[in-house]
């Protein structure tokens, strides 16, 4: 009997990456089932009913879809953030949970510079604005999508710093970017500092005031990563404490409204997460997905386990 795979995605994938995955799965001889701007999460619980398998984008992988898979095997979270799926459900239901690094990497960095840019010039507001060249930047973790920042942000010929301790200082330094060993130099270093922390306890809410309130004149703060990892009230704090404080993110705080209300023009916020919103990462991930599928199931390769 044929793998039955699910690809569930309230926020669809593009034309061309469905596409491709339609023609993998033809190929291997496995049968695609497509759920696609579903309005209800219910709909989700049906669909996966009697899947093998599931590829999912931001997708909401509760207890109550384990409870509902009864055949499932494996799913695959098509980027690299995982905070929507139930691990330990997965976990509990011997369900393997897969994510895709560093296929969608250089969509969220050309986004995180591309937000710095139309900050930088006034939102294009036809007022003078101020240059990318020569300011220090301050990269929070040097993961995939880090390195691609440092790349494109060294084109601007920014001076870029980075922060990670799971990646070897020499690594960092053959890059052409300066190796902290602290947050704190970090943030009282760099007047751009772009987070690339992944949210988990240790990181939620880490960003906070004693941090914020160390950047120097002018700061900016990037978050193309998890608005779950900013202190909210320490956010409203260092905007009400310096005038000069500026907030870039690929997700709106939860206090969006009264940042808005009070502090126009220090802030843009994308309408909804655009990080991955490129063809080529939907391509990129889609694919990586459904071959980390057939890998799983053909070999038994479970590289890219997140729920060990």
């Amino acid at each position: 009997m044929s793998k039955k795979i699910l690809v569930a995605t309230v926020k669809p994938f593009a034309k061309a990456a469905v596409e491709s995955i339609a023609e993998i799965i033809k190929k291997t001889g496995y049968e695609l089932v497509l759920l696609e701007s579903y309005p209800d999460p219910a709909d989700l619980l049906k669909a996966v009913a009697d899947v093998d398998a599931m590829i999912v984008r931001s997708d909401k992988v509760t207890p109550a879809v384990f409870d509902a898979a009864k055949n499932l095997k494996i799913v695959v979270r098509a980027g690299a953030g995982y905070d929507n799926i139930d691990l330990q459900a997965a976990t509990d239901h011997k369900v393997v949970v897969m994510n895709t690094p560093g296929q969608n990497s250089n969509a969220v960095a050309e986004l995180a510079l591309g937000m710095m840019v139309y900050l930088a010039r006034g939102c294009f507001n036809g007022k003078p604005g101020t240059e990318l060249k020569g300011k220090k930047f301050g990269l929070h973790a040097y993961g995939n999508v880090g390195k691609h920042v440092a790349r494109i942000a060294k084109g601007f010929d920014m001076e870029v710093y980075a922060l990670d301790p799971y990646v070897d200082k020499s690594v960092i330094e053959k890059d052409g970017v300066t190796c902290v060993n602290d947050v704190k130099e970090l943030y009282s270093t760099c007047r751009y500092v772009s987070l690339h922390i992944p949210a988990n306890r240790t990181t939620i809410k880490s960003i906070n005031y004693e941090l914020l309130s160390m950047m120097p004149q002018n700061a900016v703060l990037v978050n193309p990563a998890r608005k779950e990892v900013i202190c909210e009230d320490s956010l409203l704090k260092i905007f009400a404490a310096r005038e000069d404080f500026k907030y870039i993110a690929d997700i709106a705080p939860d206090c969006a409204a009264e940042i808005e209300a009070k502090y126009p023009g220090r802030f843009y916020f994308t309408p909804k997460k655009m990080g991955a919103q490129t063809a080529e990462a939907n391509v990129n991930a889609g694919i990586a997905s459904i071959n980390q599928i057939i890998g799983f199931f053909e070999k038994g390769d479970t590289t890219f386990q997140v729920n060990k």
